[in-house]
């Protein structure tokens, strides 16, 4: 099958404007769904929990498309497909296979073990805790600050809470300078952003990354300090087989975007669910629901990361009466498997943090698993309470239907969050 073949795809929208609905109507079509991506992408949509989670596992099922992906050389040929060049045209973990991806995996991973997770929580609390102060102290939405509470101004959540918090600690952590923190989250925003596939965009990436990045990588060079950007340049310097410099920037690319983008939404989904549902939200207060089913449940139902490209198929893949052919492309649908009535019932669209629902696949699973996911609970952990113990009166400042989703199909959360501290 080429890109010219006459077959009938699916076209996702690139604004993700309605994900839940967009992944019932999928649903509809079958277990595997061809599709087309922005720009006109060719690839196949799994549309349930159990076909996700069996390809994702499947070793005939690979992340290089320099390998095993049939359309990589026309790439060239068609100026609408270049955004998805910061997702597999990089060398890092998300588009390698086999002892590569083991390799580059194996010198970041070390660092968000449990353990060392452990030891970033206090710098997490004092974190949260200097937010919600300046949350307190600060101006309204109006007035172009983060909201004065005592007032009852409208505060947005993402823009003063959410983003701040993960966003300071993978900055921290990888030593990204105060000057460049900006642009490092101006980048990633743009990579996230799908709903302009025009060539002009994706230049503008390709030349965000090796000058945003570029950057970092010169002012540890120069400035070396305890931090992991620091510990990768001199995996590189002491042995370019392990790490080369197109690798260095892209596993930088990657683990900077993924430590904070997701936790970002992660944390401003599970306000707005809690504060929707709150005969669930005053069941958490009592302490019958405890927050890492909250969590859980957010990830299901809302998970950060809707739709991850690309993974190629090594060989032929059958799947239920559909044949995926060799060197086609598949996304990762972790919000259509979230929402799988067959895995997780009827009422699958519906927030339940009263479910159990820890075998969502929002954080991957297999050799691919996140390596950033023992971070992303401690920050939502320790956030979430804080939040809600600081203002019980917490509340929406529009209805839900008014919140706006980020303009992607692949980041799945809100651009704004706003709220009143106190009712």
């Amino acid at each position: 099958m080429t890109v010219t073949d006459r077959i009938e795809r699916f076209a996702i929208d690139p604004f993700g404007a309605d994900i839940p609905g967009e992944a019932a109507r999928l649903r509809a079509l079958g277990p595997i769904v061809p599709v087309e991506l922005p720009g006109g992408i060719p690839a196949w949509a799994p549309t349930g929990h159990a076909v996700l989670k069996e390809l994702i596992l499947d070793p005939q099922v690979s992340k290089d498309p320099r390998r095993h992906w049939r359309l990589w050389p026309e790439i060239g040929e068609h100026p609408s497909w270049g955004w998805i060049l910061g997702w597999v045209g990089v060398v890092n973990m998300l588009s390698t296979y086999g002892a590569d991806h083991t390799r580059l995996r194996k010198l970041v991973a070390p660092s968000f073990t449990q353990r060392r997770t452990e030891l970033m929580r206090p710098r997490v609390e004092a974190i949260t805790a200097e937010l919600l102060d300046a949350l307190d102290d600060g101006g309204s939405l109006d007035d172009g600050g983060a909201g004065d509470g005592a007032s009852g101004a409208v505060v947005d959540l993402r823009a003063g809470f959410a983003h701040p918090l993960p966003m300071r600690m993978i900055c921290e952590l990888f030593g990204v300078p105060e000057e460049l923190r900006e642009a490092t989250g101006a980048l990633i925003a743009a990579i996230m952003d799908t709903s302009d596939p025009s060539p002009e965009h994706a230049a503008f990436v390709q030349q965000q990354i090796g000058t945003v990045l570029g950057a970092l990588i010169a002012h540890r060079g120069e400035h070396p300090g305890d931090d992991l950007t620091t510990e990768l340049i001199r995996v590189r310097d002491e042995d370019g087989d392990r790490l080369s410099d197109e690798e260095l920037l892209y596993t930088l690319l990657l683990v900077i975007g993924a430590g904070f983008e997701t936790t970002v939404n992660l944390i401003g989904n599970a306000v707005v669910a809690l504060l929707t549902h709150p005969e669930q939200l005053a069941a958490v207060r009592s302490g019958k629901i405890g927050w890492d089913a909250v969590i859980d449940e957010t990830l299901r139902v809302h998970p950060s990361i809707a739709a991850l490209p690309l993974r190629f198929a090594v060989s032929d893949i059958k799947v239920g009466d559909v044949t995926i052919p060799a060197g086609d492309a598949i996304i990762t649908t972790y919000a259509a498997a979230g929402l799988d009535p067959v895995h997780y019932g009827p009422d699958a669209d519906g927030f339940d943090a009263a479910r159990g629902a820890d075998d969502h696949l929002a954080f991957g699973i297999g050799v691919h698993r996140c390596i950033g996911a023992p971070l992303a609970r401690v920050e939502a952990l320790t956030a979430l309470p804080a939040l809600f113990d600081r203002f019980p009166g917490l509340e929406l400042a529009v209805p839900e239907e008014e919140l706006r989703q980020v303009p992607s199909f692949i980041a799945f959360g809100w651009q704004e969050v706003p709220v009143r501290l106190r009712a």
